[in-house]
């Protein structure tokens, strides 16, 4: 927990984007990549705030929306959304989560600017990086200026953890070398995706203030939204660079029950003899309770799954990714007849092991033979 009396607001682009909005860029037809967590420190949407200044400051022309939906209206991975037309403002509201997943020289021909305001988690398989990744090479290659409104790393960004991406598994949770928990807020990202692939892509960030690398999301003043339907809380954003490698699995990581990621198991599993197991491991700054569930949907639906929960005692210490990968390494050493690696199709990849997109390389790179 975090002291109060410490907190230091973080001031995010959208609570005075009259103030900040580059001049050059006034009166241009913008369109706006957002999804549920794009809101103002006031938990103002931010479509509202952009309808506000519509015509004084720009011409909103369009939405865009990532995986999961504008509004959040997709639960799971591979569940596709359909454009439809805003019901108020009578403007395209196009899906990067269907047909395409990078918009088409049809979608940006009515723009000059793409605005992307999205809340990312800080680890490399959360696909909103890689939607806004795939809007900067076709904005590049279609004229249209692209502006990021920075947000915070809600688990800080100072730590780094995880292999760098293999050039040779790039898919759509990995398209560019990043370690798995990158450290960077999505603006940093921007920049780096601009220096290092698309250098005639014109690009702005318009920066925060008062955000420290240090901070955790719980110490920048800001409401927390959920920006996917499954990582409810900080909590579950601090576990899930190590706990979404469970993905990889027939182990369930929590799908369909109100902990995923902080929770997992399977049928098969002997939570008590596990949890005694994981915490002999001595992994800092977490404790395994052995947990019983019975996930709703996605894995083992209906199923009664034993287990445990993760207990983040120290966030400063605990490695998650080491922590997933120990996860996995105990569970199929001691289950060789019940566990297994889940197989494709994993994020439109359809060839090679959800695991190996996920670390970002040849499995024996992280889990040996």
């Amino acid at each position: 927990m975090c002291d109060k009396k410490s907190l230091v607001a973080v001031l995010l682009p959208l609570d005075h984007l009259d103030k900040v909005w580059p001049k050059k860029l006034r009166g241009a037809r913008v369109g706006a990549l957002l999804h549920p967590a794009s809101v103002s420190s006031k938990l103002e949407h931010a479509s509202r705030v952009l309808e506000r200044y519509n015509s004084d400051l720009f011409r909103l022309a369009a939405f865009f929306g990532p995986q999961h939906g504008f509004l959040g209206q997709t639960q799971d991975d591979m569940v596709e959304w359909k454009s439809y037309e805003h019901p108020r403002l009578r403007i395209p509201v196009q899906s990067l989560y269907a047909e395409h997943r990078e918009p088409t020289l049809e979608m940006l021909q009515d723009l000059d600017v793409l605005l992307v305001d999205l809340q990312d988690i800080g680890a490399r398989y959360y696909t909103f990086i890689w939607t806004m990744y795939l809007c900067m090479r076709a904005c590049e290659q279609a004229g249209v200026a692209v502006v990021v409104l920075d947000r915070p790393n809600p688990i800080n960004g100072v730590k780094t953890e995880g292999p760098m991406l293999d050039a040779n598994y790039k898919s759509f949770v990995g398209m560019h070398p990043i370690p798995v928990r990158h450290g960077r807020t999505i603006g940093e990202l921007a920049q780096q995706f601009r220096d290092e692939a698309f250098p005639r892509c014109r690009l702005t960030i318009l920066p925060m203030k008062n955000w420290k690398r240090e901070m955790w999301f719980d110490q920048t003043g800001l409401p927390w939204v959920m920006p996917s339907p499954n990582i409810a809380a900080l909590d579950t954003a601090t576990v899930y660079p190590g706990m979404c490698l469970l993905e990889g699995t027939n182990i369930s990581e929590g799908r369909g029950t109100t902990r995923p990621f902080e929770i997992f198991g399977a049928p098969f599993i002997d939570a008590e003899r596990l949890c005694n197991e994981l915490n002999k491991l001595r992994l800092q700054g977490v404790f395994f309770r052995q947990n019983y569930f019975q996930p709703t949907f996605h894995k083992f639906a209906g199923e009664l799954c034993a287990g445990a929960q993760l207990h983040v005692t120290d966030r400063n210490t605990f490695e998650p990714f080491r922590v997933g990968v120990a996860i996995i390494k105990h569970i199929r050493k001691t289950y060789p007849d019940k566990f297994q690696w889940k197989q494709p199709p994993y994020e439109y990849e359809w060839k090679r092991l959800p695991i190996e997109i996920l670390i970002g390389g040849p499995i024996e790179s992280v889990f040996g033979d």
